[in-house]
C-alpha cells in the first residue's frame, strides 16, 4: 500500500467539509482560506482550492459577496448558502458517524494487541 497516496485521498476526502466549515464561521478571502487552513495542519494551495470554490459554488453551497479592499481592487468572500448550511448539518452527521467507526475499530484493535 502506498501509504501517501492513503493519506492524500483522505486529505480530499474531507477538504470541501474543512472549508465548508470555515465558512459556517463568516466570509473568507481565498487567501483567508488557505491561511485558516494551514493553522489548522492542512496545507492547501490555491490551484486546489479554486477548482473546489467553484464546484461548490456551482452546486449551490456557496455565493460570494465582493468587499471593497485597502489593498487594491474589490475581493470575492465566499459564503455558505442556505443549501449549504443544510449540507454542512449532514457532513457533521456523517463525520461523526465516521469517527465513531474509526475510533471503535482502533480501541478494538489496542484491546487485541494488548
Amino acid at each position: 500500500m502506498n501509504v501517501d497516496n492513503a493519506k492524500s485521498q483522505m486529505r480530499k476526502g474531507m477538504l470541501e467539509y474543512c472549508i465548508m466549515l470555515l465558512l459556517s464561521e463568516k466570509a473568507y478571502y481565498t487567501s483567508d482560506i488557505i491561511s485558516r487552513l494551514k493553522e489548522a495542519n492542512l496545507l492547501v494551495v490555491e490551484g486546489t482550492l479554486y477548482p473546489l470554490l467553484t464546484r461548490l459554488k456551482n452546486d449551490g453551497l456557496l455565493g460570494y459577496e465582493w468587499q471593497e479592499s485597502t489593498q487594491g481592487p474589490p475581493r470575492k468572500y465566499y459564503v455558505l448558502t442556505d443549501e449549504g448550511r443544510e449540507t454542512l448539518k449532514q457532513l457533521d452527521a456523517a463525520w461523526s458517524e465516521l469517527e465513531s467507526t474509526v475510533h471503535n475499530l482502533k480501541t478494538r484493535r489496542l484491546l487485541i494487541d494488548n
